[in-house]
């Protein structure tokens, strides 16, 4: 299989530096803009399917990226197990008052992801085991396929560094996962899987 992770486009969350986590929030008119433009790049890609988080920022990522693949547009399949990861108590809230009023648990998330863990919330480890999971269940059904999922920054990051063997302290490591950035993983019967684009960065 060869899967093409995508994450969605910028949202008046992420402008307003806001904790998403699975609570809704909507694209920017540059979140349509950069969805339209990923579009452009992979309208000559073949994809069999589609598969995206129900969430609403990714569904309309997914229908501005796919809008002229209209066969394709018509088959995609949405899954819950595909949300960002869940946040309990941070969702909806300001980075800055979480920071503010949380600062440990705000340091852990973004230097310590290992350490994170809020009451109420999913851990980086419980995402990670949810995505690959679902990946798995997809790769069965999809065997010699070529896939697209629309999902999330920190999902896309927990798969990728599964993949590259890397432990869940390690999850921010660079390349940045930008708004509609476009990874490729190229899965194998014979070996491991591996990472070709790593956030629209080709890797050698």
């Amino acid at each position: 299989m060869e899967l093409h992770l995508i994450r969605h486009g910028q949202t008046n969350w992420n402008e307003e530096r806001r904790s998403q986590g699975q609570s809704d929030s909507v694209l920017t008119d540059l979140g349509i803009a950069q969805a339209k433009t990923l579009g452009e790049k992979i309208e000559n890609i073949r994809f069999d399917s589609v598969y995206c988080s129900s969430s609403v920022r990714t569904r309309q990522t997914a229908d501005h990226a796919f809008a002229g693949q209209t066969e394709l547009h018509q088959k995609i399949i949405y899954l819950d197990s595909l949300r960002e990861i869940f946040l309990g108590p941070w969702e909806g809230v300001l980075y800055d008052d979480i920071e503010k009023n949380d600062p440990d648990s705000y340091q852990h998330f973004w230097q310590q992801p290992h350490l994170f863990a809020v009451k109420g919330a999913e851990t980086f480890l419980e995402l990670q085991s949810r995505a690959i999971l679902q990946i798995q269940e997809i790769g069965k059904a999809q065997i010699g396929k070529k896939v697209a999922i629309v999902s999330h920054g920190a999902l896309i990051k927990s798969v990728l560094c599964h993949i590259q063997e890397r432990p869940i302290e390690e999850l921010w490591a660079p390349p940045s996962m930008h708004n509609c950035a476009h990874s490729i993983v190229q899965y194998s019967d014979t070996s491991k899987p591996t990472i070709i684009q790593y956030a629209d960065n080709p890797m050698t």
